[in-house]
């Protein structure tokens, strides 16, 4: 009698709320061993199953990813898939940035990233496979007035990904990102009824994305299904055009 493959280790940053949360579901239905990575602990412990691994963690703080990773190593010994969904946003205008709230941005939607994709791949080197997925923006790839300090992180995630994509291929290990359009989530919960209108109104299916329209994308690129797809960038906007 033949043993069946094992479960896929996935580990999810940002897990606690919005995208994030909607990936653990994701995933858990698919049958994934998860790592739920967030600050709110509480929360985590809400969405896991009882074979998850939940672990706090600030990401803005290096030592503490480090610390995180660590413990993947010595609870699960390795890593199928990474799910880069810890991030930040705040609009505001070029004249009214100051330089911290560019650097919280690249701190968080950035280094942080970078970092987890470092330490992901070496666990990932060693069994020679593995997939990460990392989080863009349609903005990031057009650009949007009053959002300067979060396109430029955004831009930088795709840039940094393309990259990881063709480094890190020829060890069997796939990079994508994925790019949402205005998803309504609490990111977003600022933005008032017009501005949802004419985000909508701007939108080909005439409707603003929801946490789950992202979070199945993602399920899809944590398939054998997306085998073949690496250094991508993937819309997941409805056709919005900015």
């Amino acid at each position: 009698m033949t043993s069946s493959a094992p479960r896929p280790i996935s580990l999810i940053t940002g897990a606690s709320r919005g995208i994030g949360a909607a990936c653990v579901q994701q995933l858990q239905q698919a049958g994934h061993q998860l790592i739920l990575v967030a600050r709110d602990t509480t929360a985590l412990q809400t969405l896991a199953m009882p074979d998850d691994l939940v672990i706090s963690a600030d990401l803005t703080d290096e030592s503490q990813i480090l610390a995180c990773f660590r413990q993947v190593q010595q609870h699960f010994g390795r890593l199928d898939h990474l799910v880069n969904a810890a991030g930040m946003m705040q609009d505001s205008a070029l004249a009214l940035t100051k330089s911290a709230n560019l650097a919280a941005h690249f701190q968080l939607n950035v280094t942080a990233t970078f970092l987890c994709c470092q330490l992901a791949s070496r666990l990932m080197l060693r069994q020679k496979c593995g997939n990460i997925v990392t989080f863009g923006s349609k903005v990031g790839e057009n650009g949007s007035s009053g959002q300067a300090a979060y396109c430029a992180s955004k831009a930088a995630v795709s840039g940094m990904s393309k990259a990881l994509a063709k480094e890190l291929g020829p060890q069997g290990i796939r990079v994508n990102v994925v790019a949402p359009g205005f998803i309504d989530t609490t990111l977003t919960a600022h933005y008032n009824a017009e501005q949802r209108a004419q985000l909508t109104s701007q939108t080909a299916l005439r409707r603003l994305g929801t946490a789950a329209d992202v979070a199945a994308v993602v399920g899809f690129l944590c398939s054998d299904a997306a085998g073949y797809i690496t250094g991508q960038v993937l819309a997941v906007d409805g056709g919005l055009v900015l």
